[in-house]
């Protein structure tokens, strides 16, 4: 049956500006992570992106590694997007990273020229595209100079492989130079993908300062902590969860002493007539400097729970300063820093 999106998706949720570009995002993104993988069922990945975009999500999320197995995500992507979203190509912001490792040898990893020209190539053909809206370089090389990482990046958009760049997991003063060196080549720095949550707040001793002084556009990954700030570990840690699986989830956040954290969060949610996940989401993006928070989904329930976040964004002082209170009571350091990020 042909897929036709819903016509009042446009009224469903808030965009907003990117940076200092002509882009709005989305307040809520959509991330290819987990879920759409060679091992996951392929129309429970559909009906989640046909679910987002009827609700007005236009920014879906990949990276040259994305499975498992590394390329599936970007692949079944692909599929589903000549199936159903062919005909609304222009109304989506689609993109792409490279950094981590990806394929065997010296030049399967990292912020090289031949690296990234190379991953990029390879997505659009794993996605069936002619270029994607945002291709990020998705970690610091520190055995790379900046300079090259940034021409490879300058020359993607040159050759008209992406309409924009982005980076990850940079810090403040690595990023600032590397928006000048883009700069320096006729390229803006569109956007920077970092790690932000109730629970994870490294970004706001120096970044999003750095970002607003460069005119660059914030989308917040992890904002539910890789799944902490959810429903899922009030009772502690589940079969079928992350934690329980050992997959991308550090087991020892899983204490008492933090378990006591969330739930403590979790009443606060309540009382706002939500749920911890939808707070979460709200709480990040309560900051003006977020452009929008990047999220995933196991299936369209999750994602329906996620976008409700948007219902409720506006938090009291006195909500804010308990929220404050009650996550530094737990043992995580939310102000740790990421040096090995500036290298």
């Amino acid at each position: 049956m042909t897929y036709i999106a819903n016509p009042d998706r446009y009224d469903a949720i808030p965009y907003r500006r990117c940076g200092r570009s002509g882009i709005q995002l989305p307040a809520i993104s959509l991330g290819l992570w987990h879920h759409f993988g060679g091992t996951d069922v392929l129309e429970n990945g559909r009906a989640i992106l046909r679910r987002a975009f009827d609700r007005g999500v236009t920014h879906f999320d990949l990276a040259n590694n994305y499975g498992p197995p590394y390329g599936a995500a970007e692949e079944n992507f692909g599929i589903l997007l000549k199936k159903d979203f062919a005909r609304y190509r222009d109304e989506l912001i689609i993109s792409s990273k490279a950094g981590w490792d990806m394929w065997p040898g010296p030049y399967g990893m990292g912020g090289s020229r031949k690296y990234l020209i190379a991953s990029c190539d390879q997505s659009l053909k794993r996605m069936g595209l002619d270029y994607v809206d945002i291709f990020y370089s998705h970690r610091p090389d520190f055995e790379t100079p900046l300079e090259e990482t940034m021409d490879a990046l300058a020359q993607l958009v040159t050759q008209g492989k992406a309409l924009y760049v982005g980076i990850s997991s940079y810090g403040p003063d690595l990023t600032r130079r590397a928006a000048a060196l883009l700069k320096a080549r006729g390229v803006p720095l569109l956007i920077h993908q970092p790690s932000y949550s109730m629970l994870n707040r490294w970004v706001e001793g120096g970044l999003l300062p750095a970002l607003e002084e460069t005119g660059t556009g914030c989308i917040a990954f992890s904002p539910l902590a890789q799944g902490l700030l959810t429903d899922k570990y009030l009772g502690g840690i589940k079969e079928g969860t992350r934690a329980a699986e050992g997959r991308y989830f550090a087991k020892e956040l899983i204490t008492e002493e933090n378990l006591a954290c969330v739930r403590a969060l979790n009443g606060i949610a309540q009382r706002r007539g939500q749920s911890l996940a939808q707070m979460a989401i709200a709480w990040v993006l309560r900051n003006p400097g977020v452009t929008s928070a990047l999220i995933g989904a196991r299936n369209v329930a999750q994602l329906d729970n996620a976008l409700d976040a948007t219902k409720n964004l506006a938090f009291s002082a006195a909500e804010l300063a308990e929220i404050d209170q009650h996550a530094r009571e737990g043992g995580i350091d939310l102000w740790r820093e990421v040096s090995s990020f500036e290298g």
